[in-house]
């Protein structure tokens, strides 16, 4: 590692998936910033064009390929393309996630079941096996899944999205033993609440937010920005040696 620039990302390609927005542009707009050539995926190509020219404006560079990753046909486009253009990968952040409903559990419906295990479960899977393909062919990378301390503490209505972000950090784990062999290393992000649009529902009602408030010895909820470092060390040069690891950056709520 060159102590000079431990977190240097020059040369490399790097897919991150949801982020046109919140968590994940603010990944892409550092890995950027740190010499990568970021690939900025979400469902609406012109929602990634958006991130694209801000990063660009920045001093970056980046290109925008749409891909809905719920759905299968969409995935295999997404990582044609990449093949296409670069022939490698050497970077992905799966960060794209669903959460249609909040409520009871008892009351949950097999359609938000199923668009939630699409998106979290298989749509993280599948990137992984098709990222993993292309690093494995050039000799190497690390993939990061951003997960949830939903999956160590499972919130208040929040049941199917709970369930899936736990079979993150089972599926991290499980890449990260069987890719060890390729110089593939495979680590998670669990996020506490964050203000983002996806997790509204929470950081915006002051009722749940005064329920939670008391749990997080920082007193606050988290900036998407706050994320991101958090996911530079773990596909940088500084993280050579850590594989299968869940990195909780939660401002203290887990710890009880």
């Amino acid at each position: 590692m060159d102590f000079k620039k431990p977190f240097d990302l020059s040369g490399k390609i790097a897919l991150v998936t949801g982020s046109s927005r919140g968590i994940g542009a603010s990944i892409a707009r550092l890995l950027a910033a740190q010499g990568a050539q970021v690939i900025v995926s979400s469902r609406k190509q012109d929602a990634c064009e958006a991130i694209v020219a801000q990063i660009r404006s920045e001093g970056g560079k980046a290109e925008a390929i749409a891909c809905h990753i719920g759905e299968m046909e969409s995935i295999a486009a997404l990582f044609s393309q990449i093949r296409e253009r670069h022939g490698r990968l050497d970077i992905l952040v799966n960060n794209a996630a669903a959460n249609p409903y909040f409520g009871p559990i008892l009351d949950t419906t097999l359609e938000a079941y199923q668009k939630t295990v699409d998106v979290n479960i298989r749509g993280y899977f599948f990137a992984s096996v098709e990222g993993g393909r292309l690093m494995k062919e050039k000799g190497g990378g690390t993939i990061v899944n951003v997960a949830s301390i939903n999956a160590e503490n499972p919130g208040m209505y929040q049941g199917i999205y709970s369930v899936t972000k736990a079979a993150i950090v089972s599926m991290t784990k499980s890449f990260a033993k069987e890719c060890a062999a390729f110089n593939i290393r495979v680590n998670a992000l669990l996020p506490g609440a964050t203000d983002t649009k996806f997790a509204a529902t929470l950081v915006k009602n002051e009722k749940i937010l005064n329920q939670l408030m008391p749990h997080v010895p920082m007193q606050r909820v988290a900036q998407p920005d706050e994320m991101a470092g958090a996911v530079l060390y773990l596909v940088s040069p500084a993280a050579s040696y850590t594989t299968g690891s869940c990195l909780t950056v939660d401002g203290g709520f887990l710890i009880g």
